[in-house]
């Protein structure tokens, strides 16, 4: 059985005047933001918005030019990336960023092991238990390298589960994968709502609108528009933005 987490109610990540800054381009541009802990939140915008920027901000990839970031009520604005990890946040990549040479098991266990420690009796069971469920079980034992890209995806959404954060951060997580394992992935990704946080970063609007309870609309490093997936199709500025309306 699934275990589902006790929600507090409260914002788990915000930021206040975030900005990021690269010589005269203003990737993220004093952007306020709040997630409230339990929410499934979508990230659009058009390409070059500043959607991976800004969660290269929120995860510690990229330190902000100004404003701050907090999490779970600490200010974890000028923490490392592996401090933001320790603390509950997991992050996959636009581009895959699994251990090639390692088999698809090794590179969960890894993740797995990170959490646990050195005291991890379950690790087995629960790297398995990740590859379970995003249907890579059967491949566990084959280098990584060997699979086809959107199976590589899905190892690193394993990978993130093996974390067991408070908050999941998926980067166009579909990219590369068919049209079957796309509704897999939306399956899955409503399951594991019920015990994280996760903020969707995503180009496949059908996956958005499936997805989100709610949305973020970027446009060029600031927020357009937030709202409801009905609120945010019906929005003009959206549609002449992003949506083609």
């Amino acid at each position: 059985m699934v275990a589902v987490k006790a929600l507090n109610g409260g914002d788990l990540v915000t930021t206040r005047g975030l900005c990021r800054h690269f010589g005269g381009i203003r990737a993220v541009d004093g952007v306020d933001f709040a997630l409230p802990e339990g929410e499934l939140r979508a990230l659009i915008g058009p390409n070059g918005a500043g959607k991976t920027t800004f969660v290269s901000l929120l995860c510690g990839r990229l330190r902000p030019s100004g404003g701050a970031i907090t999490f779970a009520g600490e200010d974890v604005t000028a923490l490392p990336a592996h401090e933001r990890i320790r603390r509950g946040m997991a992050y996959t990549f636009q581009i895959t960023s699994v251990f090639a040479n390692l088999t698809v098991r090794e590179n969960v266990a890894l993740a797995v092991q990170r959490r646990l420690g050195q005291g991890g009796g379950t690790l087995g069971a629960e790297t398995e238990g990740a590859l379970a469920r995003v249907g890579l079980l059967e491949r566990a034992d084959q280098p990584a390298r060997d699979l086809a890209y959107g199976h590589q995806r899905l190892l690193e959404i394993a990978m993130g589960l093996g974390q067991k954060p408070r908050l999941l951060i998926l980067d166009e997580p579909t990219q590369g994968l068919s049209e079957g394992e796309i509704a897999d992935f939306i399956t899955l990704i409503r399951e594991v709502s019920r015990e994280m946080t996760i903020l969707l970063i995503e180009h496949n609007m059908g996956v958005v609108m499936a997805l989100a309870e709610r949305i973020t609309v970027l446009d060029a490093g600031r927020i357009l528009a937030e709202g409801s997936p009905e609120e945010i199709r019906a929005n003009r500025e959206v549609q002449a933005a992003y949506l083609g309306g």
